[in-house]
């Protein structure tokens, strides 16, 4: 992990830049990938399956009966604490509900708003190394809530054709209607056209590595909607003195074992306490089972050295992290002062894995920088507002000569036929 020490503003430049390859990259292999299996369908996603995944499969829809067999297989102690997870973030979303908004705007004139579920939705979950059955959790309790119809899922198999069973259990637990065992961009293109096994949907949510993060991207130019912009895993951390490094340390690592191309960045004032997190961060990562992964993350990973809280806040809202950490004295300074970032978490005691799992909150998050634009998922992701007006004669009375004016002024005349014809009628 590399320590700079006072960095000058015009280097910021290189230090906000993330380990990941460029949209030109990799966008020539997604869109043809997407034309293939926009021709071919269902031959083209299992062809890429075998390709991508290393694994043949001959039916992509997960049954009933493998869904009951892999319920039996999760051990007892980790559906409880899927429950309290699910329990947790239901709680959450559930209080994100907006009743009917409506006013008269004139008299007569009457304007109302209400929210509709955006009926098809398609998940993408991550297989791979870290199977992550938690974001069935973030991602289908707000749809059940929202009143989403048509919940599919779709996630790569395994090597031996199988998608993990906790993936299963939770994904029956929380009302999935279709599941299918496909990975990468092969099923963000399939659930952005649909084949002859899968419907395709209107909106697509997951994150995914740099190929799926511009396959979502891809997918809106054939007017399917995306959650977000969100890549590798990051997270920055702002620590002073009054953090304890050892807790520091396991935050950096817990989203460095995420992938090698995942990003962690530590802000401090202190040196000592920079050089304390090290040390721990050496330690604690000899010990993981993820160690080599780790590794490669913190490798692309900086601990920046800055001279006072307002120097390090304009830092942190310039990278805009995906995770933000507070562990420092004048919390409330960093807290009232954040402008971008996805999820923030305050204090020596609230771990970022904390809203990975239970806390309640999403998980879902813009990563890249995109924090500066977008919200994390939330329970408006997954619903569209719909407005209505209802005018009486008297309304149209009201504001009818205001139309014609400006109808007339922007040279619409039809649009001020369509008032002018109603008043004549109301003056008759």
């Amino acid at each position: 992990m590399k320590i700079i020490e006072n960095p000058k503003n015009q280097t910021w430049f290189d230090l906000l830049q993330r380990p990941t390859s460029t949209v030109a990259d990799i966008e020539k292999t997604v869109t043809e990938i997407f034309k293939d299996i926009q021709l071919n369908g269902d031959t083209a996603v299992l062809k890429y399956t075998d390709i991508f995944d290393g694994v043949k499969v001959s039916e992509m829809k997960v049954t009933a009966e493998e869904i009951e067999l892999a319920k039996s297989k999760v051990k007892t102690e980790l559906k409880e604490a899927i429950l309290l997870a699910k329990r947790n973030i239901k709680r959450f979303h559930e209080a994100q509900k907006t009743e009917r908004i409506e006013i008269e705007t004139e008299i007569g004139v009457l304007c109302w708003q209400e929210k509709r579920a955006i009926e098809k939705i398609g998940l993408y979950i991550p297989g791979g190394t870290a199977p992550l059955f938690s974001t069935v959790l973030m991602l289908a309790v707000p749809a059940q809530i929202a009143g989403c119809t048509e919940i599919i899922l779709c996630s790569p198999p395994n090597k031996f054709g199988k998608i993990a069973d906790e993936i299963l259990y939770t994904a029956d637990l929380c009302g999935v209607t279709k599941i299918y065992k496909i990975g990468g961009i092969q099923a963000i293109a399939a659930m952005t056209f649909g084949t002859e096994t899968i419907k395709p949907a209107y909106k697509i949510f997951g994150p995914g590595n740099q190929f799926v993060t511009v396959a979502k991207q891809l997918a809106t130019k054939y007017g399917v909607a995306i959650d977000m912009p969100a890549g590798p895993s990051e997270l920055l951390i702002m620590a002073d003195d009054s953090a304890v490094p050892k807790y520091v340390a396991a935050d950096l690592l817990s989203q460095a074992e995420h992938g090698s191309d995942s990003q962690v960045i530590l802000v401090s004032t202190s040196k000592k306490l920079i050089d304390a997190v090290l040390l721990e961060v050496d330690s604690q990562m000899a010990q993981l089972p993820r160690k080599d992964m780790a590794q490669k993350a913190i490798l692309n990973s900086k601990a920046i050295l800055v001279p006072n809280n307002e120097e390090a806040l304009k830092f942190i809202n310039a990278y805009a992290p995906e995770h933000f950490i507070i562990c420092a004295e004048n919390a409330e300074f960093f807290t009232n002062g954040i402008q971008n970032a996805g999820s923030v978490f305050i204090g020596n005691y609230t771990p970022e894995s904390a809203g990975d799992y239970a806390s309640g909150t999403n998980h879902t998050l813009p990563t890249n920088g995109f924090s500066k634009s977008y919200s994390g998922v939330n329970l408006d992701s997954f619903s569209k507002a719909i407005t209505f007006q209802k005018i009486s004669e008297t309304g149209l009375k009201n504001i009818g000569k205001f139309i014609e004016i400006m109808a007339e002024a922007e040279g619409l005349q039809a649009h001020k036929n369509a008032v002018t014809i109603r008043l004549k009628d109301l003056q008759s």
